[in-house]
């Protein structure tokens, strides 16, 4: 790090400066933003899998001097090229003075410093003091639904939280070791990151998580001895359908928590969990975001484990459940907000001078009281489930419904691998029509009798208002890199909508899983 720092100062890096990354999670990467802090300037990242068109529309919101990036990268068995798309940054990037080579896969990059000629020279192990709230990393949102957003964090706010969340919540020390995969794009890697605030150390992963195979990351928590192991609920999920028992096949003895986070995780993963590692292992699912770095509601070892719901506010975090007058609600759905200032809101948005939009996308619905976006129902005991995003969140009759609680009944079919739920509003105040698209597995066909059984168990399980009007099979349910559904970018095409309009393909982890969507779109 201290040769990093050293060849950032050659490079005339200072306080404020931006240094922007377009590098896999490799431990050049952590250098860098190491570096980067310790001089007090602003650090950003991208994955390289997103194409040019995304990187420039979230580097050049924030004018950086500094590049540093690879020149392809490798994913399972398949060698990826980016020296066009590094080109392309290049070009929409006209504030850069600099550019870093990574050497990683194959390929030199021209007109660029190399990774070894940053560090040719030697340096102090310094870090430059700063003021609490001085800017640490600009993170931005999905670019999903509109232009992402750059969410700038402080150095004091995230030291704080995260100093806070890795020691109790996630049960962290000196000596543990955290394997949770996530790309430089996801506000997971500087969790993981901080992981080292606590002294534990942290594994970095690249390329493709599922390969070769569904087991590869528990031989690699084996190998590594991880302590904390994070997965996303479709992993899990996907490991209990394929019928992995990943605690006999491995030896996972210095185990002691898996995290879960991205989207909601079915009560039979909880129960799938236990049966593999039984109660020595906390299972800790968690949902946060990009806009806090961090959870808002999850659990840790001082909180009771719930089958099927997060076990409730993250320590420290007063989140509640608020219904459209502003009242906190207790067992049935509501607005997720956080009632008190917590360590690591941001202290703005890049650019965002007057703090207007910084403003109307959290304090809109309630002065003073931060809106996170997600709809959610917290039990009387304090465990709570998250249904969805709430703009995305279905309206039927005047009753809304939450789309994660349609998921957890359809996805446990043995016939479905993924599915989607949309509600397309009726102008006239009706009920409107409830679109459902589901993921076969191979050999299953969406016949009548397969329609029937979702619509039976839908009902029976939840009500008759959750069973859709038309169930529609598709090739794959459109997500973002991070595996979140996109309901509301499906909605918008059914509605009309341009594809490019409502989602940049770049940040799709199938670029292709619109198409369908858009195809219905014409027809209806």
């Amino acid at each position: 790090m201290a040769r990093a720092r050293a060849g950032l100062l050659r490079l005339g890096v200072g306080p404020g400066d931006r240094v922007v990354a377009y590098l896999p999670n490799i431990p050049e990467t952590v250098v860098a933003f190491l570096a980067t802090a310790s001089l007090g300037a602003v650090w950003a990242s991208c994955a390289p899998e997103f194409g040019a068109r995304s990187v420039v529309d979230r580097f050049a919101q924030v004018e950086p001097t500094v590049l540093l990036t690879v020149a392809g990268y490798r994913y399972g068995t398949k060698d990826v090229d980016r020296r066009a798309e590094v080109a392309a940054v290049r070009a929409g990037l006209p504030t850069l003075r600099h550019v870093v080579h990574v050497p990683y896969g194959a390929g030199e990059l021209p007109d660029a410093l190399g990774w070894a000629e940053l560090l040719a020279e030697p340096g102090d192990l310094v870090v430059d003091p700063l003021p609490f709230a001085h800017p640490l990393c600009v993170l931005f949102s999905s670019g999903t639904t509109g232009r992402p957003k750059a969410i700038v964090h402080g150095h004091g706010g995230i030291l704080l939280e995260h100093l806070k969340n890795h020691g109790l919540s996630w049960d962290l020390r000196a000596g543990d070791r955290i394997l949770w995969f996530s790309t430089t794009a996801w506000m997971m890697w500087n969790a993981l990151v901080s992981g080292l605030l606590v002294g534990a150390s942290i594994v970095l992963i690249d390329g493709n998580p599922l390969h070769p195979d569904l087991d590869w990351q528990w031989r690699l928590a084996e190998e590594t001895g991880a302590t904390l192991m994070g997965a996303s609920p479709g992993y899990l999920m996907a490991c209990r359908k394929e019928g992995l028992e990943p605690a006999r096949e491995h030896d996972l003895s210095r185990l002691r928590q898996i995290g879960a986070a991205g989207s909601p995780l079915p009560a039979e993963g909880y129960r799938w969990v236990t049966e593999q590692f039984g109660s020595d292992v906390l299972l800790n699912v968690g949902s946060g975001g990009t806009d806090v770095c961090s959870g808002i509601v999850q659990g840790s070892p001082l909180q009771p484990v719930w089958a099927g719901e997060i076990s409730g506010p993250c320590l420290g975090v007063a989140a509640a459940a608020y219904d459209d007058k502003g009242r906190e609600v207790v067992g049935e759905l509501g607005e997720l907000v956080i009632t008190q200032p917590m360590p690591s809101m941001p202290v703005g948005f890049w650019g965002d001078t007057d703090g207007l939009r910084y403003r109307d996308t959290y304090f809109d619905a309630y002065p003073g009281i931060w809106r996170h976006g997600d709809w959610v129902r917290f039990s009387p005991e304090g465990s709570c489930i998250v249904a969805g995003r709430s703009d995305a969140t279905l309206n039927r009759g005047g009753v809304r419904l939450g789309t994660a609680e349609f998921y957890r009944v359809v996805e446990e079919l043995p016939e479905v691998e993924d599915s989607l739920v949309v509600h397309l509003e009726d102008p006239a105040g009706g009920n409107g029509e409830l679109l459902l698209f589901v993921v076969l597995r191979d050999g299953a066909e969406l016949d009548d009798a397969l329609r029937a059984r979702i619509a039976g168990e839908l009902r029976g399980a939840l009500s008759p208002r959750h069973v859709p009007d038309r169930v529609v099979a598709v090739p794959a349910v459109p997500r973002n890199r991070t595996g979140k559904k996109l309901e509301l970018p499906a909605k918008k095409i059914l509605l009309g909508a341009a594809p490019d309009a409502v989602a940049s393909r770049d940040v799709l982890a199938d670029p292709a899983s619109l198409e369908p969507f858009v195809a219905l779109s014409r027809t209806s």
